[in-house]
């Protein structure tokens, strides 16, 4: 490839995993390419800036609304001014604005997708608007499919698996006295933190001592809800919410079961980070996770939804704990989530 400028986009309004996939992606690519990171004022991109980087340049844009003419001209001044062949977009909320920004731009126009999509863009509209796509890049080959069933093709757009690596390490596993249980994602509607918590019900009838440890911020549209549901746990003293961390790892070295029973992901990074590790996961059967036992990782998944099923595992599992954890998972994570089969892949399709 020859080294040429590209701009890594991402717009999201969320608590930061977008845009710490848009952060790590721009560092990775930062020695092949000089990097243009753009993001929205305010958002966690900017706020982190000092934090991460260090080796990129970053715009910032105000975007407060879906066709900004404002916004419009930002875009297409930052692209004239840096020379930008690429663009990489984490998102699709500000496809409209950008659809207007690249014309009669040569753009090679790169949408990441890490989220499953339920409502299709097949209608005329959309079409218009993803028509100069050129690569829609997948990070797991559920969302491959997900991708090639909503959004729409134009004449030279090709979609593309690429997997996101995760920062991994290899950790002694250091029983812990009582039995204890893991979940790490941030606190949201759909993320199975309230199924994890009832399934430990089935602990408490068979008189199993343990420890819950949930790792991630609660989403502020979600904080009465999990609230409620969790002052009302009989057992609440036992659920230890920690919030966030910047460093996981220190939890899974004395931990026994890593417990996420996800209503659906694209490709969660802990649970890879969980795969690294070796530790006893369960989880449900749904989106990518039947993708991770075709690659041959080791775990245990239950029917998508059914708590009972869950508690059923959980009991079995708390009961024939290995004393040591073998390598098997660890092994395969280092070969298969590597940070430079992603970075070599992303080069094949920058121009």
């Amino acid at each position: 490839m020859n080294k040429s400028n590209t701009a890594v986009m991402c717009f999201s309004d969320g608590g930061g995993g977008m845009d710490m996939d848009a952060i790590k992606l721009a560092l990775k690519l930062a020695p092949y390419s000089k990097i243009i990171l753009i993001a929205k004022k305010g958002t966690f991109i900017e706020n982190k800036k000092s934090q991460y980087l260090s080796k990129v340049s970053l715009c910032t844009v105000n975007s407060n609304s879906k066709l900004s003419l404002n916004f419009i001209l930002k875009i297409r001044s930052v692209i004239s001014q840096n020379n930008i062949k690429n663009v990489i977009f984490f998102g699709t909320s500000e496809i409209l604005p950008l659809r207007f920004a690249f014309l009669n731009k040569d753009i090679n126009f790169i949408i990441s997708h890490g989220t499953t999509k339920s409502t299709s863009k097949q209608d005329f509209f959309h079409s218009f608007l993803y028509k100069n796509v050129n690569y829609h890049v997948s990070i797991s080959k559920h969302l491959y499919k997900n991708v090639e069933k909503i959004f729409p093709f134009g004449p030279y757009t090709k979609s593309k698996l690429i997997y996101t690596p995760v920062i991994t390490q290899e950790l002694p596993y250091t029983r812990p006295k009582k039995l204890t249980l893991l979940h790490i994602s941030r606190i949201v509607n759909g993320k199975g933190q309230t199924d994890a918590i009832s399934a430990c019900e089935i602990l408490e009838k068979n008189k199993i001592d343990f420890e819950f440890k949930i790792i991630g911020e609660i989403a502020d549209d979600y904080y009465e809800e999990f609230m409620s549901f969790y002052s009302g746990c009989k057992y609440k003293n036992k659920i230890k919410l920690l919030g966030r961390f910047d460093n996981i790892f220190q939890f899974f070295e004395t931990s026994d079961i890593f417990l996420f029973p996800s209503y659906g992901e694209g490709l969660s990074n802990s649970f890879i980070e969980a795969l690294s590790t070796n530790i006893n996961i369960i989880c449900y059967n749904n989106t990518v996770f039947p993708e991770f036992q075709n690659m041959g990782f080791k775990f245990d998944m239950v029917d998508n939804l059914n708590i009972e099923k869950l508690k059923e595992k959980l009991l079995y599992v708390a009961q024939n704990l290995s004393k040591t954890r073998g390598q098997h998972n660890a092994n395969l994570t280092k070969k298969i989530f590597s940070p430079q089969v992603e970075v070599n892949k992303y080069l094949t399709i920058l121009k």
